[in-house]
């Protein structure tokens, strides 16, 4: 009888080892950025260090406001361009969503920027040929761009399950939104659908430097010279 009663406690056990172990990186990014916060303000895209959070740089990835409820991705980990199948830099973060679940995914991203908020999503992969079960935790904090506005952000994703053929779009399950800077934050649940999600690990060093644009000597600058003769 004890026995068995040991038995179960063990199994418990791992699995809460393995849980740990998946969400490790939305830990690290999360912590990096409450590191970054100041008592009521939201850090600056500049104070981001990949070093900062270099086991989580694979799943980890910053975004830029584009319209009140959409972002685009700016840099992001090699995770993300495996889920996809391609790379995603410049893509809307709203491509890993299924269409159905958009507009209530935008709501979300809408109050990161205004509030600003932090959102977590608990996420569930559309099901097809060649493509298993994956479930994945996202999750979307806020960053003020070089002039002080509240127009970009800091995100992580996690799944778990093999990736399969690509790209690998998700369901909003649950999501939580809750103000950056609540001492004892309150919730406010969005959508709640179902099952709980998870993810995996391996580390890239690509860091979160944006690449600069060529210069383009017949782009017009709106910038303009007057000079007076007067």
């Amino acid at each position: 009888m004890f026995g068995d009663e040991s038995n179960t406690n063990e199994v418990v056990s791992m699995m809460e080892r393995e849980e740990a172990k998946r969400l490790a990186p939305i830990r690290a990014v999360e912590a990096y950025w409450q590191g970054l916060c100041g008592a009521t303000e939201v850090p600056l895209r500049s104070q981001v260090d990949p070093r900062g959070m270099e086991a989580a740089l694979e799943n980890a990835f910053l975004i830029e406001k584009i319209a009140p409820s959409m972002a685009k991705f700016r840099v992001a980990g090699s995770h993300l361009s495996d889920l996809m199948g391609m790379q995603v830099a410049g893509m809307p973060v709203s491509t890993f969503i299924t269409p159905e679940e958009r507009e209530s995914f935008g709501k979300a991203v809408e109050r990161l920027f205004a509030e600003p908020a932090i959102a977590r999503l608990e996420l569930q992969a559309e099901a097809g040929f060649g493509k298993p079960s994956v479930t994945g935790h996202m999750l979307l904090m806020p960053l003020r761009s070089d002039f002080g506005d509240i127009t970009r952000g800091l995100g992580v994703l996690v799944t778990q399950g093999r990736i399969g053929r690509t790209p690998r779009r998700f369901r909003v399950m649950r999501t939580e939104i809750r103000s950056a800077f609540d001492g004892v934050p309150r919730t406010t649940v969005l959508a709640s659908r179902a099952p709980k999600a998870p993810d995996p690990t391996d580390a890239l060093r690509q860091g979160f430097a944006e690449s600069a644009k060529p210069f383009d000597p017949e782009a017009r600058s709106h910038l303009r010279l007057v000079v007076s003769n007067d």
